[in-house]
């Protein structure tokens, strides 16, 4: 029987957590197997807080995902987000020992292997390498120095540092919840994998994910990554605006945002209003949409804003000339109501609504093309680039010896899922770059680290 490439993405966010179980299919889209989602109960922003918690909202998003596709996981690519990443840029170089013979992928990772050893600040560590324009003896703006001659190779990088601890927190939880990790990928860098098409990179382009902790940018020009930037903030921050203003309990704020809200006031007349039953028999409570809008607007505002800013700091000069595609939302926060009128009307740049429906299968879920789970299609391309398999059958496995889940577990908490509405669909392209190619030597590497960490660690 023919070995199948099975990938499994898990996206631990602050509001949720995504175990995706995909392979391609012959036509060489993503065909979704399975889908696991559990309430995450263990972290904030981004960042794990509560070890046990995550474990069991991990174990729980991936039993349900492994019911779903009858497959059971062995290894997963996590996304890493939170308000610890930060991006430097850097310019490095070496001597090659030999300027007549063609420089080849080992030139390139030695180099790379230089810039991982660069000093930190202490508690921090490097998580992506991501080399930029080359220089060759003095000869500037070469993308592919594969196969040219030369002795002096440099090259310009973007680099993403984190702090050790949060991300050993996520190898822990991972562990713990009897699954291997493969890979590490920085979230906004998966979505943008999902998202976004080569002629918008190529273009200049800010991908907005707005998660529910965090939202994370990513600017791409020419084809490569620019920069990189975690706000800490997301949608759970207009969640709990709505449920100070309007004195309401945190479901019922959440219900309302998905159900009623809007990011542009100016649409609610003054009597509309939506009734919200009271507590323990209680008289109902009146809310007016129009009130509602404006708590929204007044929070989505000062997000876009601060994103805008850094995507100012980056261009410096007009970032709309510079940035020609424009802007595209993803994540949850970007299925609010009018969010893109508002974006268009801050920051005067182009947008648009990225859905990762472009590499799916075409007889995928209507679901799974929302932009709520781009990142985690994202990081299942992810792992199908590294050539991984993640899952076999159930059928054709031996059975486990012991079970699956070590220890019981007190029962989950019940929370009510929001009902989540979806755009039209837009078609998106798939982009092949060298930065794939750096991608997974340096997995290997730094998820071998943090085993090793844990292994010393037990």
């Amino acid at each position: 029987m023919e070995k199948e490439n099975i990938a499994v993405g898990l996206d631990i966010g602050t509001t949720k957590i995504v175990a995706m179980i995909g392979k391609k299919n012959e036509y060489g889209k993503l065909e979704i197997l399975g889908i696991g989602k559990a309430n995450s109960l263990g972290v904030a922003r981004g960042v794990v807080n509560n070890i046990t918690q995550t474990i069991q909202s991990i174990r729980q998003a991936v039993l349900e995902a492994e019911n779903k596709s009858g497959y059971k996981i062995k290894d997963v690519v996590v996304g890493i987000a939170g308000q610890h990443i930060r991006s430097i840029q850097h310019s490095d170089y070496i001597i090659r020992s030999s300027a007549e013979e063609v420089i080849s992928g080992n030139d390139i990772q030695l180099l790379i292997d230089q810039v991982n050893k660069l000093a930190m600040l202490p508690g921090e560590e490097i998580i992506h390498v991501l080399p930029q324009e080359f220089k060759i003896d003095g000869q500037s703006d070469i993308k592919e120095p594969i196969g040219m001659y030369g002795g002096r190779l440099e090259s310009s990088f973007h680099v993403v540092v984190g702090q050790a601890a949060s991300i050993r927190n996520v190898g822990r939880c991972i562990q713990s919840s009897g699954i291997e990790l493969s890979g590490l990928t920085l979230e906004p860098l998966a979505s943008a994998d999902a998202v976004l098409s080569q002629e918008e990179k190529e273009a200049g382009v800010a991908l907005i994910d707005i998660g529910g902790g965090t939202t994370d940018l990513a600017i791409f020009k020419d084809g490569i990554i620019r920069h990189t930037a975690v706000i800490p903030f997301g949608g759970n921050v207009i969640t709990d605006d709505i449920k100070e203003g309007c004195s309401i309990i945190e479901k019922q704020a959440e219900l309302l945002k998905v159900k009623f809200g809007s990011a542009w006031p100016g649409e609610n007349k003054d009597n509309e209003i939506v009734s919200i039953p009271g507590l323990r028999g209680r008289e109902p409570k009146e809310i007016s949409l129009k009130n509602l809008s404006k708590i929204i607007h007044a929070r989505v505002v000062e997000i876009i804003e601060q994103v805008f800013t850094e995507i100012k700091d980056y261009g410096h000069e007009d970032p709309r000339k510079k940035l020609i595609a424009g802007i595209v939302l993803t994540g949850g926060g970007a299925q609010l109501k009018h969010i893109k009128q508002l974006v268009e009307y801050i920051t005067g740049m182009d947008t648009r609504i990225g859905y990762p429906n472009e590499h799916l299968a075409g007889n995928s879920d209507e679901e799974i093309s929302s932009p709520l789970y781009a990142t985690a299609v994202g990081l299942v391309m992810n792992s199908i680039e590294n050539n991984t398999q993640s899952a076999v059958r159930i059928d054709v496995v031996e059975a486990p010896k012991v079970p699956i889940y070590r220890a019981p577990e007190p029962p989950m908490e019940e929370i009510e899922e929001p009902v989540n509405e979806i755009e039209t669909p837009i078609d998106i392209k798939k982009e092949e770059s060298t930065e794939k190619k750096i991608r997974e030597s340096f997995f290997d590497k730094y998820v071998g680290k943090i085993k090793d960490f844990l292994d010393n660690a037990e």
